[in-house]
């Protein structure tokens, strides 16, 4: 069950939208991005539903899922070896629910959007849908865009975390006539989300554009924004301070959350919020956008149980 959760940061009253509760098994905001395309395979008769993702991947894990679930085939192509899903619970979740799983080297792997390799998948899989790594595709954004329906109110901020910025999209196009969407990234790097954000937004006609870490300029924050300052070691990597961060937050409020992405995301509102970067009185909402399911394999990857 969904609800909003009100906790206490840096002395500041921050409601959370608890979707990491909205299913078990493909919560979080992993049920918005596949519903619409898994409801498109099934109108369309396909045969099954072929997608991409890592070792460890949420979207890997929810797809699996969500496809036993509706009794219609799924293919996962991994990024990496086969002998990853010997340590990889999510693979062997995905296996348990009947995902048949593709492993492909990191250089093949990296191909995913090229139309000779996905030509290739076709001829293997004709009859199948195809669904794009984290869900990131129109009916994705179409199905994140929905999330507004469990506000209870309208906010000046929102705080997402951001991998494609699928869910960010969403819920940027649906909320930005009252209010500023604030993404946190978890990639190390160039900052490329905001472009890729911002190319989207001119193509579709959209009176709207998206800054990055030149926010930090401003007194205080005061645009739609995608942040990378806070993905620390980089993507899926282990930080001590995130790690002392996440345990006490966990401790304080009585909220899991992941290592990748929620962690990230408090962390950096918590900071956002000590640097004064975000206006007094303002009302706040940050998005749990679940991905819980990757913690064990987390653990054991960097031996922290």
């Amino acid at each position: 069950m969904v609800s909003t959760q009100t906790i206490l940061i840096q002395n500041t009253a921050i409601d959370v939208l608890r979707l990491d509760n909205l299913h078990p098994l493909y919560g979080g905001n992993k049920f918005f991005k596949l519903k619409l395309n898994i409801d498109k395979a099934l109108s369309e008769k396909s045969e099954g539903v072929l997608t991409f993702g890592g070792a460890h991947s949420n979207h890997i894990y929810s797809t699996a899922a969500f496809c036993n679930e509706k009794k219609i085939n799924c293919v996962g192509v991994i990024r990496g070896r086969v002998d990853e899903t010997n340590f990889s619970p999510t693979l062997q979740f995905a296996k348990q629910h009947n995902m048949q799983l593709l492993f492909e080297d990191r250089s093949t792997y990296n191909q995913k959007s090229e139309n000779e390799y996905l030509v290739k998948l076709k001829e293997k899989y004709p009859n199948y849908y195809f669904i794009p790594e984290g869900g990131n595709n129109e009916l994705g954004i179409e199905g994140c865009q929905s999330i507004q329906n469990y506000f209870n109110k309208d906010y000046d901020f929102i705080f997402a975390a951001c991998g494609t910025a699928t869910t960010y999209l969403g819920i940027l196009k649906s909320c930005f006539t009252r209010s500023k969407v604030i993404g946190i990234s978890v990639l190390k790097g160039e900052n490329k989300l905001v472009e890729q954000v911002n190319n989207y937004l001119t193509s579709n006609k959209l009176p709207i554009s998206v800054s990055g870490n030149d926010v930090f300029s401003q007194e205080l924050t005061s645009t739609n924004a995608i942040i990378n300052s806070y993905a620390l070691n980089g993507y899926a990597k282990f930080n001590e301070n995130l790690f002392l961060f996440q345990q006490n937050f966990i401790k304080q409020h009585s909220i899991p959350l992941d290592y990748v992405y929620t962690s990230k995301l408090f962390f950096a509102v918590n900071d956002l919020l000590l640097i004064e970067k975000i206006p007094l009185n303002a009302s706040v909402l940050v998005i749990h956008s679940g991905g819980l399911q990757g913690n064990k394999g987390f653990e054991e990857r960097y031996k922290l149980t």
